[in-house]
């Protein structure tokens, strides 16, 4: 009797145990070179699809780093038509108006249920009339990391765009031609996903560091010409303003912020996605050099703003999910304290711990501001699906001062409203409006009121814009919806806040 057996006979709870047998009788690729370092290697995407074992009905990610630049999602998607798989579920961190071409999927059948954070352009406008038959589930960036944690959204192959990764999977997106910065969005999906495929542009030598995505994530590796244009990462939401409107706002939003009462050494800030949010961060810059003021860090999006005030001294650190320019992908891959960070360390609300939770201020956007303070930034005044929750009412929630900036009137479209075509962000998250036409405090931050008054803000009540912007474009007339629901709109702890129904047609 050899000592397995014996330990079987003595012990039967290990009666499991093998003997020994030979070094890689259990791990066969590392007995050959080749298949040691090559076999994660696939010679097309297609392979790449077969070896992950996808089937019909299962659930494929993408993530939006590139934004409207990406080439991931439209090229796997087609390919996984063409492959004959049916009934998938679409998890995407973000789409944009480059998915057009994801329409004929979902009619085909191949896509037939999505989640994501938002949509726009013809995929958005096709859903809002009635495209689907299921409802988009329209989360936040920290909401998304929820439910993957919670098990409602099971990622079963994550396919990950990226610059350059070595033969193991060690990748980022700070290196290489298509530099896109940031893969908070993608650090998350490697994480969750059951199998993780790359794609990436360029094969690097091991040990491909620092590595935003790790060797032990990654299962597949594909090597394609291109999985996106940098270029267009700071186009649409993200894009840079010189609009004198937008500027003035931003302009006020900074005086809000100095006065506040929050503007002290060692403050936090982040600033959206959007123009004027982004803008005003401009305008901090002579602000914190006169008053002596330096910001602790800044979080979120990083733009080519922040990354100003990080090199000048004003900023401490820059805590980066995403990098909305390619001045913060370039300062990512060279300042020590240009630190990337995944979404669930940003602002997952059931994570150990979310960055936004030691926000001081944060400047957001939105199409429609209510009386209440609720925000929507997913629906324009036309009902049509057009925006992305993103981490809006994550940090609006978590921040000590939540700023909204947004114009009184779009093209003469009210953007102050009796009540929101669709709620996104409580009003309670919600304590400042900016608008070109005055600032607003929410009633329950009497104090922020007074600071400001004090200051020589024009301070008004949200009932006065909404009067003011009715007094010039007169009542809208109401959308007309269908009882069929769209879209579901998941607050970040993934209760549902609100629904997007199907917009009327008219013959």
């Amino acid at each position: 009797m050899n000592q397995t057996e014996l330990l079987h006979v003595n012990f039967p709870h290990l009666r499991a145990l093998k003997p020994f047998d030979t070094a890689h009788s259990a791990t066969p690729w590392l007995d050959n070179l080749e298949t040691k370092h090559q076999r994660k290697l696939c010679d097309s995407l297609e392979q790449a699809i077969e070896r992950s074992g996808l089937r019909d009905g299962m659930t494929i990610s993408f993530h939006h780093a590139f934004r409207e630049g990406d080439r991931v999602i439209n090229t796997v998607v087609a390919l996984l038509a063409k492959m004959g798989f049916k009934n998938l579920t679409l998890a995407s961190s973000s789409l944009m108006t480059c998915n057009d071409a994801l329409i004929e999927h979902i009619e085909s059948g191949v896509i037939t249920r999505i989640y994501t954070s938002g949509m726009r352009g013809k995929l958005a406008d096709a859903i809002s009339h009635g495209l689907m038959d299921e409802p988009v589930q329209i989360h936040s960036h920290g909401g998304r990391v929820k439910l993957l944690q919670d098990g409602e959204l099971n990622i079963d192959v994550a396919f990950l765009g990226v610059p350059c990764s070595d033969e193991f999977g060690n990748a980022n997106g700070t290196q290489g031609k298509s530099c896109c910065g940031s893969l908070g969005y993608a650090m998350v999906d490697a994480q969750y996903a059951r199998k993780v495929v790359l794609l990436t542009e360029e094969l690097v030598p091991f040990p491909n560091m620092p590595a935003s995505l790790v060797q032990d994530q990654v299962d597949y590796i594909v090597k394609v010409e291109s999985v996106g244009d940098p270029e267009k990462i700071s186009v649409g939401a993200a894009r840079v303003t010189s609009n004198p409107r937008e500027l003035m706002i931003a302009r006020y939003a900074a005086d809000v912020i100095e006065h506040s009462g929050y503007f002290r050494d060692g403050f936090s800030m982040q600033t959206g996605s959007g123009a004027a949010a982004t803008a005003c961060t401009r305008f901090m810059e002579e602000k914190m050099e006169r008053s002596g003021v330096k910001a602790s860090f800044a979080l979120g999006g990083i733009t080519g703003s922040l990354v100003d005030l990080h090199e000048k001294g004003l900023i401490g650190k820059l805590l980066d999910t995403q990098c909305f320019d390619g001045q913060a992908a370039a300062s990512l891959a060279r300042n020590p304290n240009h630190v990337e960070i995944s979404t669930n360390v940003y602002a997952n609300p059931g994570s150990k711990a979310a960055c936004c939770d030691q926000l001081d201020v944060v400047i957001l956007s939105a199409l429609e501001i209510d009386v209440d303070f609720n925000v929507n930034v997913i629906t324009g005044s036309d009902g049509v699906m057009r925006g992305a929750s993103g981490g809006h009412c994550d940090v609006a929630a978590a921040a000590n001062l939540t700023i909204v900036v947004a114009p009184l009137l779009r093209s003469r479209i009210p953007t102050v409203v009796k009540r929101v075509t669709t709620r996104l962000t409580p009003g309670e998250s919600i304590d400042v409006l900016v608008t070109d036409h005055g600032i607003a405090v929410n009633p329950a931050r009497p104090e922020i009121r007074e600071r400001l008054l004090a200051a020589g803000l024009k301070v008004v009540d949200i009932d006065d814009l909404y009067q003011r912007a009715i007094s010039l474009t007169g009542n809208p007339k109401p959308i007309e919806f269908t009882d069929k629901i769209v879209g579901v709109i998941r607050y970040r702890d993934g209760s549902v806040i609100d629904v997007v129904r199907q917009v009327k047609e008219y013959a």
